[in-house]
């Protein structure tokens, strides 16, 4: 069973049909997506010439069966400073949001579908990294 949390690269490559994350989602069984990444996708829509569009995009996919949006709690702020501290001990730091976006995948026992390769820095969750081309 296949359960992934979409970072917000992952998602635009959706978007713009790249074939290995198109592949992945086909495949999972349940997709998960989190406040931070809805966020990330809306500022960004707001600054972009087809807002509306994607904006009609994005509500059809999250209203899809399989899809759940996850909430940003306390316990999700334990996994947030957890992450971020290892990152400090390591020297190798990452953006806030997508700790916060690891700490929602750690939390819930997700992989983490992204494009971003500063994700593989983070120990405590399973990362589907696809690169793009």
């Amino acid at each position: 069973m296949t359960r992934l949390l979409l970072d917000t690269s992952a998602y635009s490559a959706l978007l713009r049909g790249h074939e290995e994350i198109q592949k992945r989602l086909r495949r999972a069984e349940d997709i998960f997506i989190n406040p931070i990444v809805l966020g990330e996708l809306r500022a960004g829509f707001g600054r972009g010439r087809q807002g509306k569009r994607n904006q009609g995009y994005l509500q059809r996919f999250i209203s899809s069966s399989r899809v759940t949006i996850l909430t940003i709690d306390a316990e999700t702020s334990e996994r947030y400073a957890f992450i971020l501290n290892s990152l400090w001990e390591a020297g190798t730091p990452a953006p806030t949001n997508d700790i916060w976006i690891a700490a929602s995948a750690m939390q819930h026992g997700l992989a983490l579908l992204t494009t971003d390769s500063h994700f593989l820095r983070i120990s405590q969750v399973i990362v589907y990294h696809v690169a793009l081309s």
